[in-house]
């Protein structure tokens, strides 16, 4: 029997079923077993179903009847699983993060007995971030210290988030208790509680498996008010059940304490429940506060004591008056916050100054990529190089809180403005950027700055934005210089970045002329890396991939974006063959508009040097993609509808679409009809390229990492370095035809 049975079950938008299908078909575990239930009479989900286990002998589609209540659904997938322990996945809100079926079935055939369930961490995923941290880590790594325990053991375990995926459950368990899948009104959240309240063994572990879609308030208030009022069924069931098993008193405490602070949690979200319905809410929790109330109950201290107690008494007024003097206390406290804070950055600059009179570490490093988004870009790559060649430099990433649990395992890392993040700025003797540290970071003697870019400038940068408003809005240049003066380094890949650096930076920094670390791997990927970046993305073999990516604009919003391209009719048009893979700029949130099942937003997927070795080709505007893009020698379409407002409100240093990498389109007939007849891949676009290859992929042969670690951290010379490989005799990674043989 395999160890997991994955069952997809529910109602989802095509795009969110195919999220999560796509997710859960590139799990690696060959005996891993997926089942999808569908409803009979829906064509496209049926259809994509249909692929997905045409082309994954792991696939199982379970077809329901129209309008099958999801119980019906639900029961009729787990019938149909074989694995030892089921993991149910909503494919409206949920998908498996990269490995988690791997580790997960691991952790299960690690122990002596199988547990009934194996409790697991999860991220979640909001519109601006694809997967922030669901706050359980900690009480799921102690626990995990447990080997196998029981919830009566470790009540604290209520407290982890009641999402059904987050939990294994024994095919065992659902055996003897045939009516948790099959029965109406037994939701996720009555589930997710009650396989706890039942098992007999279970076990923790911080590894995330599961990646559940957190909804917008706007997109709750849409679902209407019956989510919430759903809650008040499954809890009066949970303490009936919490009664029938003969719960102890503490485990009973602690469920009472959640649905509690649930109702609570609720009310203070006053946007989502309409006024008329509040007061029947605040009602109907104020009864079972009072109803479930375990004797001898301890009430929590502070103001949450004091709600607590207005609910229990069901004193509505009372709540509302606490709620308006509340609204008044948090104003004056935040000007007293205010306050605070300068007080707390006083005390953060001296400790700072402090630890920068102690002597320099010579064998530290601190790495930053984005403003702390993790492991990303040319940093991520002279560190890995950097770990091969000199092992006894240690490494310590900068990392902002909700990025941490998104690092490779075992990362050390500090979170900005903590006491070991100054510590190590003040005495680590290298630090690696590919944008600037704080104003407030010292250059000492002896220390080595480097500035590795993220991307060869095709728009203005540093001071040459002084003349473009919408560019340089907010921008203090006078503080932007005191930040370059500290570069000992500056890194490039080509003779334009090199003098453009030089003019749009100018400070007494050191050119290096190596080329860009983050493309190494445009010419080490093997075929086999190929292949796995489109199974990955779920391409099917054959299928053209067009990799879309637009740059932000200046006169734009940073957090909303609208594609210049109507995509779904654009897909149409490509037909079945081919697949749009979108990526927004890194300043952008996922793909708005309407979605298509060739559309694959592809906006928070990383590394984006991994969806380039799965396209066919490039579209895209003005981003310094291009030039990355170019060192695959595939095709490239510069779609430049706004050149001239891009042009005057950004300014550029070359007329791109004079010198493009490929042919150059200023409508969405003119693109699709170059995709369509061929000319996106003719003789003419291959002669561009090549010229473009030449000014712009100089540098760029697979050793530029290589060469920024001997330079730089080994103090080699240049004579000793490895040359640049000349454009001739590079091979760049097999494309997705050669890869794939077609």
């Amino acid at each position: 029997m395999p160890a997991l049975s994955v069952i997809v079950s529910g109602h989802a938008p095509l795009s969110r079923l195919r999220t999560c299908l796509d997710s859960v078909t590139a799990q690696t575990p060959p005996d891993l077993d997926i089942v999808v239930t569908v409803p009979a009479t829906d064509a496209p989900a049926r259809a994509l179903a249909a692929r997905h286990e045409l082309r994954d002998p792991r696939v199982t589609v379970v077809p329901v009847a129209p309008g099958a209540p999801p119980a019906t659904a639900r029961a009729a997938a787990a019938h149909a699983a074989t694995g030892t322990h089921l993991q149910f996945l909503d494919p409206a809100l949920d998908r498996l993060p990269e490995g988690a079926a791997a580790a997960l079935t691991a952790r299960l055939d690690s122990g002596d007995d199988a547990p009934d369930v194996l409790l697991t961490d999860h991220h979640h995923a909001h519109w601006w971030d694809d997967a922030a941290p669901g706050g359980s880590t900690e009480l799921l790594a102690q626990a995990g210290t447990d080997g196998t325990t029981t919830l009566a053991a470790r009540p604290a375990l209520l407290d982890v988030a009641p999402l059904l995926g987050n939990r294994l459950v024994s095919a065992r368990l659902l055996a003897e208790h045939p009516e948790l899948v099959g029965t109406e009104g037994h939701d996720e959240l009555y589930l997710s509680y009650a396989v706890l309240l039942l098992a007999r063994r279970i076990t923790a572990t911080a590894t995330a498996g599961l990646v559940r879609h957190k909804d917008r308030p706007s997109q709750r208030r849409a679902a209407g008010p019956e989510q919430h009022f759903a809650a008040f069924g499954q809890y009066e069931r949970l303490h009936q059940l919490a009664h029938a098993a003969s719960a102890p008193p503490a485990l009973r405490a602690r469920l009472y304490d959640r649905m509690v602070g649930d109702y609570l949690a609720t009310l203070a979200r006053r946007d989502e429940l309409p006024p008329a319905l509040l007061t029947e809410y605040f009602r109907r929790a104020a009864r079972h506060t009072a109803r479930f109330r375990p004797e001898g109950h301890q009430r929590p201290g502070g103001l949450d004591g004091v709600r607590h107690a207005l609910l229990g008494r069901g004193a509505h007024l009372g709540y509302r008056l606490l709620r308006i003097a509340n609204d008044k206390r948090r104003t004056v406290q935040a000007v007293a916050g205010a306050r605070a804070e300068q007080a707390a950055a006083a005390r953060t600059r001296l400790r700072y100054r402090r630890r920068l009179r102690r002597p320099v570490d010579q064998d530290l490093a601190v790495f930053s990529a984005y403003w702390g988004r993790g492991v990303h870009c040319n940093p991520a790559a002279i560190a890995a190089e950097l770990a091969e060649l000199a092992p006894d430099i240690r490494q310590v990433w900068i990392a902002e809180p909700d990025r941490v649990p998104l690092l490779p395992p075992g990362t050390d890392h500090v979170l900005p403005g903590t006491p070991r993040y100054w510590d190590v700025l003040a005495r680590a003797k290298y630090l690696v950027n590919n944008v600037n540290f704080p104003n407030g970071v010292v250059k000492r003697p002896g220390t080595v700055h480097l500035q590795t870019h993220h991307g060869t400038p095709l728009k203005r940068m540093g001071v040459d934005q002084r003349d473009h408003p919408a560019a340089a809005q907010g921008l203090n240049l006078e503080a932007l210089l005191e930040r370059v003066d500290r570069w000992d380094y500056s890194l490039s890949a080509n003779s334009h970045s090199t003098e453009t650096w030089q003019r749009a930076y100018p400070a007494g920094y050191r050119s290096l002329d190596y080329g860009y670390p983050r493309n190494d791997v445009h010419y080490r990927a093997t075929a086999a890396d190929v292949r796995t970046a489109r199974a990955r993305l779920g391409i099917e073999p054959g299928r053209r991939a067009l990799l879309y990516a637009p740059t932000h604009r200046d006169h734009q919003s940073r957090t909303r974006w609208t594609p210049r391209l109507d995509l779904p009719r654009l897909a149409d048009a490509l037909g079945e063959d081919t697949v749009l893979l979108v990526r927004g700029h890194y300043f952008h949130d996922r793909l708005p508009g309407p979605r298509h099942d060739r559309v694959l937003d592809v906006t928070g997927y990383d590394p984006v040097e991994e969806l380039a070795l799965a396209a066919d080709a490039l579209i895209t505007d003005y981003s310094s993609i291009m030039f990355d893009y170019a060192n695959l020698d595939r095709p490239i379409v510069l779609h430049t509808d706004d050149w001239e407002t891009y042009t005057a409100t950004r300014g550029v240093y070359f007329d791109v679409t004079a010198e493009p990498p490929g042919h150059v389109t200023r409508t969405q007939d003119e693109l699709t009809e170059i995709l369509r007849d061929g000319t996106w891949c003719d003789e003419a676009a291959a002669k561009q390229r090549h010229d473009f290859r030449l000014r712009f992929c100089e540098y760029d042969d697979g050793r530029a990492a290589e060469r920024v670690v001997r330079r730089v951290f080994l103090g080699e010379g240049e004579e000793s370095l490895p040359p640049v490989l000349p454009l001739e005799r590079r091979t760049p990674a097999p494309t997705p035809e050669e890869a794939t043989g077609r």
